[in-house]
């Protein structure tokens, strides 16, 4: 037989431990936001000039391709 209790749980927490590290206070990340913002500038700032070949390029294979016959997505 069982000379435990019922509501005697040996996986409850009795008590917390107190620590000598500081909580954590929530706070925005204002230093990350900047440097990501600052990257997508940089990247943005290098493609967009290749925007007008890009689309230059697909619109030619476009005309080749409704020129040979060829349609999108089929085989």
């Amino acid at each position: 037989m069982d000379t435990r209790d019922a509501d005697d749980d040996a996986g409850l927490l009795k008590a917390a431990y107190r620590t000598v590290t500081p909580g954590y206070d929530a706070r925005s990340d204002d230093e990350m936001n900047a440097i990501g913002w600052a990257i997508f500038l940089g990247i943005a700032a290098l493609l967009l000039p290749l925007l007008p070949f890009a689309i230059i390029v697909w619109g030619v294979s476009k005309v080749i391709g409704a020129i040979t016959g060829e349609a999108d997505g089929e085989e």
